[in-house]
């Protein structure tokens, strides 16, 4: 069973009360508590407006990133704007904490770009309140450009509403219901260009945010998640929740411990989908944020990978089945089949439970302390117990932390105990050996940080 991302202030008593007492504390006990202002959040997504967005950016004919960038009612550049404005008209309810901005630049030749070409990322950053987690920033992504059968046809339609309008709905969707609130830490919204011929817009925000030292804590691309139904059913409750377990940055080095310690399943974009999956049981559980354990489908990709490369925890959103009658196809009618990403197949419904999931996990994740930095296993002795240390985190609303185990075999953490505001902690005889550890950071008002995996320190 997997544990409940939040947790109440009151009880932490109940939960110390139970650390005294040495009793283990399966995750179904720590109760279901919920941030009632998150709640309220999930709520107010509207199928309706989501509907409106993904209609509207099929209306430009086609999103290729090699369309015209100056018509002001086909192409890219007129997507682009339109997409701007509705930003900036959302960033208006923000009370100044929202800003709108098109990093745009140069994509020189490239495999699928024939000519140096503009391409433009339209960012809505809302800034954390907290002066010890504003710093930390939580991107959520859907890509508007577009394509047909020919990935280099830049003017045949391509009205793209599935692959990838339903995705920057979703972006927008979040960033008008959270403009209003304020969260501790900052959350970034984002419409990126050149997915299709390369990841080329994902690639160059997240280059320029790892040179500038920006601390992305987790990203979420929501591509293709625009309908329940696919060639092979349909599955109206559930989106699948991609991540990688070995970390696409790992070093050799870092191969080396994984290697020795079997922490295959742990990377932190494997913690990340488990918050999401957590997160949803709580706040959306009439929809399954479904957890598949692999980068990407098979032999594909998306915008989550370059921010992957950058060493950032990154996960990707995709409907359960999809239909590739309609996606990357020319609109057309053959054999009495019609083919092409129209907007006659997209669900707004879908897409707002989609909407749903990430919204609660972003909200959740922004609320919710860092996780506990330098966390280790300490190994200087040969014991059946496990020890543990790690970082205080900077927030000054901290109550204190977690520690969470499961069978090496279980997909969720399993157990957790509530351990106070200390950096070590002993799990007596409990060992090693038998079991993943990690620890988590709760605040004052019950919010909980993603797992951090420990690493062995002498």
């Amino acid at each position: 069973m997997a544990l409940s991302p939040l947790i109440r202030r009151s009880a932490l008593p109940f939960l110390a009360a139970v650390l005294l007492a040495g009793v283990l504390t399966p995750a179904a006990e720590a109760g279901a508590p919920r941030d009632r202002e998150i709640e309220k959040m999930v709520r107010q997504v509207d199928a309706r407006n989501l509907g409106r967005i993904i209609a509207k950016l099929a209306s430009f004919g086609t999103r290729h990133t090699l369309s015209s960038q100056d018509d002001p009612v086909r192409g890219i550049g007129a997507a682009r704007d339109w997409i701007y404005d509705e930003f900036t008209r959302i960033a208006a309810t923000s009370g100044g904490r929202m800003t709108v901005q098109k990093q745009s630049f140069v994509q020189p030749v490239s495999p699928r770009i024939p000519a140096p070409t503009m391409i433009t990322n339209v960012v809505a950053t809302l800034r954390g309140t907290q002066d010890a987690a504003a710093g930390r920033t939580y991107v959520v992504s859907g890509h508007y450009d577009s394509r047909c059968s020919d990935v280099m046809n830049a003017t045949c339609d391509a009205p793209g509403a599935n692959d990838d309008a339903s995705g920057v709905a979703v972006a927008i969707e979040a960033a008008r219901v959270m403009a209003t609130r304020t969260f501790d830490a900052t959350v970034v919204f984002m419409a990126v260009a050149g997915e299709e011929q390369g990841l080329y817009g994902s690639a160059y925000y997240a280059q320029q945010a790892k040179q500038s030292n920006t601390d992305i804590q987790g990203m979420f691309t929501n591509d293709i998640v625009g309908s329940a139904d696919g060639e092979n059913g349909r599955e109206p409750g559930a989106v699948r929740v991609f991540s990688e377990g070995v970390p696409t940055s790992e070093t050799p080095a870092q191969a080396a411990v994984r290697q020795s310690i079997g922490g295959e399943n742990d990377g932190v974009s494997r913690q990340l989908a488990r918050f999401v999956h957590e997160t949803a049981e709580q706040y959306v559980p009439w929809f399954d944020a479904r957890l598949y354990y692999r980068r990407d489908r098979y032999l594909r990709g998306g915008d989550q990978i370059p921010f992957l490369q950058q060493g950032y925890a990154a996960v990707r959103f995709t409907e359960v089945h999809e239909n590739y009658l309609h996606q990357h196809q020319d609109v057309r009618v053959e054999d009495g089949v019609q083919y092409g990403d129209l907007l006659r197949f997209v669900e707004p419904d879908y897409v707002a439970r989609v909407a749903q999931v990430n919204l609660a996990a972003l909200a959740a994740l922004a609320r919710a302390p860092r996780s506990p930095g330098r966390a280790a296993i300490v190994t200087s002795r040969l014991t059946n117990d496990t020890d543990l240390r790690w970082e205080a985190g900077p927030e000054p609303d901290v109550a204190g932390y977690e520690v969470v185990w499961r069978a090496t075999t279980e997909p969720l953490w399993t157990h957790s105990r509530f351990v106070g505001n200390v950096t070590s902690y002993r799990v007596e005889g409990l060992s090693k050996d038998n079991f993943q550890f990690g620890v988590r950071a709760v605040d004052e008002q019950g919010h909980r940080s993603p797992v951090s995996h420990p690493t062995p320190a002498s």
